[in-house]
């Protein structure tokens, strides 16, 4: 089921997430609804805050299958790129950020199993921005400037919504 995609100035947004304790039915089904929510609106990461639950829970696709991560946390970090950014959240803009090349994430599954994933370029990026986002923090807090249009069509490389 899709859930309603909260929007930038909702307050839901700043909070920090608290841990999920429970890995039941109620958690595979927001896992579901997140992940039906993030293909619908054409996304590559979906953070909980993001429909309003304030729990530590994020799903991404970049590509290559859904990733679901409960409890999520960045264990390591290497290099750096930087490049546009969007998100579901603040619909219609674009901003440079600059992340980690490569990072390797802890979080458990659905089952509440620990598991690590490591990611390059794209899903590093995304893992970081939704990692971000149950943190209370937005790329806009982070991106040096605002891309524009013009920006875009002078030959800047095309963002991915997280």
């Amino acid at each position: 089921m899709e859930r309603k995609i909260v929007k930038v100035g909702d307050e839901g947004l700043r909070k920090v997430c608290k841990p999920m304790q429970k890995f039941d039915l109620r958690l595979w089904l927001l896992l579901r609804d997140m992940a039906d929510t993030m293909y619908k609106a054409e996304g590559v990461g979906l953070a909980a805050p993001q429909v309003g639950i304030l729990r530590r829970v994020v799903v991404v696709d970049v590509g290559d299958g859904l990733i679901e991560l409960v409890n999520p946390e960045i264990i390591s970090m290497e290099g750096e790129q930087a490049g546009p950014e969007g998100c579901l959240s603040v619909p219609g803009k674009r901003g440079f950020v600059r992340r980690p090349q490569k990072v390797t994430v802890r979080a458990q599954d659905r089952k509440g199993k620990s598991f690590e994933v490591t990611g390059e370029d794209l899903l590093a990026r995304c893992l970081c921005h939704e990692i971000d986002h149950l943190d209370g923090v937005l790329y806009t807090d982070k991106m040096e400037y605002e891309i524009t249009e013009d920006d875009e069509e002078d030959g800047d490389d095309k963002g991915e919504k997280d």
